[in-house]
């Protein structure tokens, strides 16, 4: 009875954890705030329970990417018969198995499913914890959302080392749901023995019971269809007074006061014709034919520089002219020529050269290797896979079967209840004579409401109309008040404030006039300053350009030089890596493995029931697509005429994805 009652108590948990996911939006809005409205599912918790749901709702609502891989893959390719609205309850168990099985316990872990319907959780966690899948594409999916050492450390290596005891305790509860409960051994039972009677002989095959033909019902009445008519009369008073606001409007705008007319005056209109003409006969291809357009030379296209391009590289070839110079005078003195120190370096950095480009390419022959194994490998996993083919479609054929028959057990059952509903229709006479009545008493009242509402929404509106025009009256008569807006200003006369510092408009405007020729006559002067101070730099400039022009040309025949002394290296490095004992070895491996390969490639193409098959498998793929195709067809047709609603077209394509095994990535976009 404990036992029972915990995995009722963890159950109860479960579903609730699944209910208030599946609930949950994280785009409306957040956690803390979703869980204060929910706090009505939690009263009847304790509070172990209480902080229990909310330990793993928060969790699954933080790992939502993490468990949604999981969960829509089962979908794709083993949960196609499954609902989608059980999304929620493998994630959760998802969780489970990936975060809380150490801190449960195995023993908790295997209540908890217990509490659900346990084909459904076999299924899904054999899947979930098949070795194959967790060290393939559910650590590759996981590893593009998380660190990768951080998935492999701290999700991968424990669910592998409780892969095993998870699936001995689903073995287990699969074992004691087929044996059943164990029989208590007890005293001896008296064992019944048949009655030695003539055996009846075989009955009759019977006739099949015909279906009852239910009666046809009555016709639905007009009115059900039709809207009252006092709707009517609101729709078409509220047409009315549309139309009359529409004319007090135009009425306003054409009787639009003056101090907010918003049209230019022709004055304005002629000042911006002209600055438009004067803007246009400035342009030059008004005036002038168009040119043809230049022709680009490719070759020895020279490279313009500024003027501080020009100045730095003329400072750094006059560095190295400088340090050539003292080096020469070192040498006149006495110092030793590095020549042969340099000679030196540059064989050691040819025998090191060599030594990479040998290395390279052993590199290279260990890949080209590698590869040959890996084909050799994949070749034998091709024939494995073929074996385990043979098996599943032998244990396929055997599943089919039973659900033949389990098809035909339900058929009865549904000829069976058929009866019964028939039965049920009979006495439906009164219940709608019962619900004819509410309706009636239901449409009074609604009208009675609207005719109430209708009334005061027109005083309401005379109420608005009274106040616009009283508003409309004061504004035109304020507008209606003459105004005088004329000024007279003597420029000569001051403002009369008393001050030692005031003048008059005149007196103001020729001290302006003084300081403008004064300021004309220092810009004359800087800019003949700058001109020759322009001059002077653009002399310089040409003589730095003289000397660049020679330091290339130099620079140019030492690289002439430096190019093909590299040719003859590379050559004799090449040279020197034929003759590599280590290179020879691989390439000879290499050569032994592309003829393995080629070999066992001919004799799986030799193989004729590999060509059946493959042959079997692209009908197949082109049965599935052309199914798909199809199903979009109809589809789009229906939703192009309006029988059915995007929302509906979208569930219509999730379940024909689901039913032919593809996942929604790869349906085609509505």
């Amino acid at each position: 009875m404990d036992l029972l009652r915990q995995m009722t108590q963890y159950g109860r948990c479960t579903n609730l954890i699944v209910r208030l996911l599946n609930k949950y939006n994280p785009n409306d809005q957040s956690l803390e705030h979703f869980v204060e409205e929910s706090i009505e599912d939690l009263q009847d918790l304790n509070d172990e329970e209480e902080q229990f749901v909310l330990d793993i709702l928060s969790g699954c609502v933080q790992y939502r990417n993490l468990l949604d891989v999981v969960v829509r893959a089962f979908y794709a390719r083993d949960g196609k018969h499954y609902l989608l609205s059980e999304l929620g309850l493998y994630a959760v168990i998802c969780y489970f198995v990936i975060f809380k099985i150490e801190d449960l316990g195995l023993q908790t872990f295997g209540k908890i499913i217990g509490g659900q319907d346990f084909t459904k959780m076999s299924k899904f966690l054999r899947f979930f914890c098949d070795v194959l899948n967790l060290n393939t594409w559910i650590k590759d999916e996981w590893s593009q959302i998380y660190d990768s050492n951080y998935v492999k450390e701290n999700w991968i290596n424990p669910l592998l080392k409780w892969q095993p005891e998870v699936l001995n305790l689903v073995d287990a509860i699969e074992s004691k749901i087929v044996s059943g409960p164990n029989v208590v051994k007890g005293s001896k039972v008296t064992e019944v023995k048949e009655f030695s009677l003539t055996k009846p002989k075989p009955r009759t095959i019977p006739v099949p019971q015909k279906i009852p033909i239910q009666k046809p019902h009555q016709p639905v009445p007009e009115s059900t269809y039709k809207s009252p008519k006092e709707q009517e009369a609101l729709q078409g008073k509220k047409l009315r007074n549309r139309q009359k606001a529409e004319e007090l409007l135009i009425e306003a705008n054409m009787e639009q006061f003056y101090c907010a007319n918003p049209e230019k005056s022709e004055k304005t209109k002629r000042v911006l014709s002209e600055i438009m003409k004067e803007e246009n006969n400035k342009l030059a291809f008004n005036k002038t034919k168009a040119q043809p357009a230049p022709v680009k030379k490719v070759d020895n296209v020279p490279v313009r520089l500024n003027a501080a391009a020009i100045l730095r590289e003329g400072a750094r070839y006059q560095r190295q002219v400088e340090e050539e110079l003292n080096r020469i005078e070192k040498l006149v003195d006495g110092a030793r020529d590095p020549s042969e120190f340099l000679e030196w370096q540059r064989q050691m950095q040819a025998k090191d050269l060599e030594r990479q480009l040998a290395d390279i390419e052993c590199r290279r022959l260990e890949g080209k290797l590698s590869r040959e194994e890996a084909v050799l490998a994949r070749q034998n996993l091709i024939q494995e896979n073929k074996k385990k083919a043979l098996m599943k479609k032998e244990e396929t054929e055997k599943l089919m079967r039973e659900y033949a028959e389990k098809r035909l057990q339900e058929e009865k059952e549904m000829r069976d209840l058929v009866e019964q509903v028939s039965e049920g229709h009979k006495n439906t006479k009164q219940a709608r004579l019962r619900l004819q009545k509410y309706k009636q008493q239901i449409v009074q009242e609604v009208a009675e409401e609207s005719r109430e509402l209708l009334r005061q929404a027109l005083e309401e509106a005379q109420e608005e109309l009274k106040k616009k025009f009283e508003l409309i009256r004061e504004i035109r008569a304020m507008e209606s008040v003459p105004m005088i807006r004329q000024t007279f200003v003597d420029l000569t006369q001051t403002a009369g404030h008393g001050l030692n510092c005031e003048m008059s408009i005149v007196e103001l405007r020729e001290r302006l006039a003084l300081l403008k020729e004064a300021q004309r006559k220092d810009e004359e002067e800087k800019r003949d300053q700058i001109l020759e101070e322009k001059q002077s730099k653009q002399q310089h400039l040409l003589d730095t350009l003289e000397k660049i022009s020679l330091h290339r040309a130099a620079q140019g025949k030492a690289a002439l030089l430096r190019l093909e002394e590299k040719k003859s290296k590379s050559q004799l490095g090449k040279a020197a890596i034929a003759n590599n004992d280590r290179v020879t070895e691989l390439q000879r491996k290499l050569q032994e493995k592309m003829t393995e390969r080629k070999r066992q490639a001919e004799a799986l193409k030799l193989n004729p029931q590999r060509n059946a098959i493959k042959s079997s498998k692209s009908s197949y793929e082109e049965k599935h697509w052309k199914e798909l195709e199809d199903s979009r067809e109809r589809q789009a047709h229906l939703y192009q005429y309006g029988v059915t609603s995007r929302e509906t077209s979208h569930r219509m394509a999730a379940y024909q994805a689901a039913r032919n095994g593809t996942s929604q990535a790869c349906m085609m976009p509505s």
